[in-house]
């Protein structure tokens, strides 16, 4: 090919990509990835992360990435990994079954209290949240036990199989934290749609047990990679294959996390509502429209004809008409959205904001005050430990929605007026 034809070819190329709603990052050695990333900035190191997965053989045909893409531990969050064959258990991570949980009430803003203090004291009471100094989560450890034993019920007998091949997942966290918050980036929050009804939003996953499933099967990966003189271009890669004793248990155990987390969800939402009615006495309905997703999973669906894993590492299933719930930072708008069926995303869509910045240096970055003026109007923690979450160390979710709008249609427009953090 001549130098004329190579620099007409990359012309055309480039205003393909212009064209497109999403852009293709690709190498020699990877499969293309696929990005819904304009307008949006894309670091140089997430980059290079999402072409060393796309690297693995197992890939199935491409690579998508969402608006919110960041680097990430294992894999890069805002990441959709579809694959045959094959699992990599740091891209779903070790916050197995994170995700979000929405419900509209019949309230609306004028049933709110002027004074929303109280509120938001009244949720850290009702549902454990953060850490105190003792290592224990704050908040109340009695609401409610019937849902918590319940839920329970359902879980036990297989974590009970999980723990009889894999006994150091026994002393974990695992009933002790049904239906508690957790600590980083994990909220509560009662939000206002544009039609001034009341919603309750909240954003958790599979907590310490979760976290020690995850942990232990990525360890488990890398010594099967070591057994058999695997080389990779990352040790984060490391790979269970399907068929083997590995992969069947760690299969079997995330599906059991993800159920966990949807359940502890559940749990909290109702502590929510009854918090809420602590404070507001008039009746009122909950559920009236509820959606509950996750955003770090993995599980098995038909694309193309083929079933296939589809690991999704902060991001949401949108599939033709399906829910789903991407939030702003504290103080931003966020969307409940009804999914376009986008099958070359494999049907998803975007988790969040997306960081822009690391916590450390968020911290180094601004100061209490700054906190103070990018979450005015929100009845929440205004002090030093959280401005790790101040709206600045995000994307701008604006500019996330505009890179997605063939993704997902927006359903509600929330904005936060209680936020209760970790």
């Amino acid at each position: 090919m001549s130098v004329v034809e190579q620099i007409n070819q990359q012309a055309q190329f480039e205003q393909e990509q212009q064209q497109r709603a999403y852009q293709v990052l690709k190498n020699e050695t990877s499969m293309p990835v696929k990005m819904w990333t304009n307008g949006v900035l894309v670091d140089d190191n997430s980059k290079q992360q999402l072409l060393q997965t796309a690297q693995m053989p197992f890939i199935y045909k491409w690579m998508a990435v969402m608006p919110d893409v960041h680097f990430g531990l294992g894999a890069t969050i805002g990441s959709v990994i579809p694959t045959k064959g094959a699992i990599i258990p740091a891209a779903v991570g070790v916050d197995i079954g994170c995700g979000m949980m929405a419900t509209r009430t019949s309230l609306t803003a004028s049933d709110l209290p002027d004074n929303l203090y109280a509120l938001r004291t009244e949720l850290e009471r009702l549902i454990p949240h953060g850490m105190t100094k003792r290592g224990r989560d704050k908040g109340s450890w009695e609401t409610p036990p019937e849902m918590v034993d319940q839920a329970w019920a359902d879980l036990v007998a297989d974590f009970e199989l999980i723990c009889a091949k894999h006994p150091r997942l026994k002393n974990t966290n695992n009933r002790k934290q049904l239906g508690t918050l957790g600590t980083g980036n994990h909220f509560v929050e009662v939000c206002l749609d544009e039609h001034d009804h009341v919603w309750i939003m909240l954003h958790s996953g599979s907590r310490g047990v979760g976290n020690a499933i995850g942990n232990h099967f990525i360890e488990l990966a890398r010594k099967d990679m070591q057994k058999h003189f695997i080389n990779l271009p990352n040790k984060d890669l490391a790979y269970l294959v399907e068929g083997t004793e590995h992969f069947d248990d760690y299969w079997f155990a995330v599906g059991w996390a993800q159920r966990f987390a949807m359940k502890n969800r559940e749990i909290m939402m109702q502590s929510a509502i009854k918090a809420l009615a602590m404070i507001i006495p008039k009746p009122f309905n909950a559920k009236l429209e509820a959606v509950n997703c996750h955003h770090n999973y993995v599980e098995k669906e038909e694309h193309y004809g083929e079933e296939v894993m589809v690991t999704r590492k902060g991001a949401v299933r949108a599939r033709l008409g399906e829910y789903g719930i991407i939030p702003g930072s504290m103080g931003a708008k966020s969307f409940i959205v009804r999914g376009l069926g986008n099958q070359e995303s494999f049907c998803s869509c975007s988790h969040g904001a997306g960081r822009v910045m690391s916590r450390a240096e968020a911290k180094r970055r601004f100061t209490v005050e700054d906190q103070i003026a990018q979450t005015e109007g929100v009845e929440c923690r205004k002090d030093a430990a959280v401005i790790d979450e101040i709206p600045s160390a995000y994307k701008p979710i604006e500019d996330v929605m505009k890179a997605q709008q063939d993704l997902v249609e927006v359903v509600y427009t929330l904005r936060q007026v209680v936020c209760v953090k970790g």
